[in-house]
């Protein structure tokens, strides 16, 4: 992960090729980086881009479900709930500055900022049903509250991977960039909301959100009971192991 600071606005650069999936170590670092700038009193908003090319992130990585030892799972699963309530909930503003695909995870941590800017040519959606397994309530709600409950309904049951103009022509994404100015709008989009009094946002954002984010800790136990009890049955199991076997073989062809 690489974070810094340009003046008020803090960049963190996802950085772990080949394509930046999200294991429970790297699930944990992303936690620990937001938590640092959350609590920088010097911090108003945060950009999250890929240092990677043509890679926001891949999402959660597969082999932390695939043949899991459980106790590990368990705490990968924690991180990623982790993650969502640190982002959705976030008191800075925060922008996600997509420039490259954004599958499942990658998805997620789009839609859990508070404004979307994307490059072209490339996909953005939560495909988890194409992999055998079902995106949490809290996935759904996202997308939900961003695109609408048909075309979120219709997404999800497809796992359906949206070109960039189609996500911005559904309101997943906010602004279509060219790649080579996708940092400088994002600290346009930034500025934007510094015009606004921070608290004034802050409270405005937790009224809108604060409703999902404490079903989630309401909730989370549960949530993870289920999410290892459905990953670790036999069938489950089995598709991913076919999903990571095409995967090899995509990659010696």
């Amino acid at each position: 992960m690489l974070t810094f600071k340009e003046s008020c606005i803090g960049v963190m650069k996802l950085s772990k090729p080949p394509v930046n999936s999200l294991n429970l170590e790297y699930l944990t670092e992303f936690n620990i980086a937001i938590e640092k700038l959350e609590n920088d009193k010097s911090c108003r908003g945060v950009i999250i881009t890929s240092a990677l090319p043509k890679i926001f992130s891949a999402g959660l990585d597969i082999l932390e479900m695939y043949q899991p030892n459980t106790d590990r799972l368990r705490q990968f699963w924690t991180q990623v709930q982790q993650l969502w309530i640190n982002l959705y909930g976030s008191q800075v503003a925060t922008v996600a500055a997509i420039n490259g695909h954004a599958p499942a995870g990658g998805c997620l941590v789009s839609l859990s900022c508070d404004y979307r800017i994307m490059a072209p040519n490339y996909t953005i959606g939560l495909n988890e049903t194409q992999l055998g397994i079902v995106a949490p309530f809290w996935f759904s709600d996202t997308i939900t509250n961003t695109i609408g409950f048909r075309k979120a309904e219709r997404a999800l049951q497809l796992g359906y991977m949206f070109t960039t103009d189609e996500a911005k022509a559904c309101g997943l994404i906010d602004k279509i960039v060219p790649p080579d100015q996708i940092m400088a709008v994002a600290h346009e989009e930034m500025k934007k909301m510094f015009a606004v009094p921070d608290f004034a946002r802050q409270i405005t954002k937790n009224q809108c959100r604060k409703q999902f984010i404490d079903k989630l800790h309401a909730k989370r136990d549960a949530d993870t009971d289920n999410f290892v009890n459905f990953i670790t049955k036999d069938s489950i199991q089995k598709a991913m192991g076919k999903y990571l076997e095409s995967l090899k073989k995509r990659k010696s062809g």
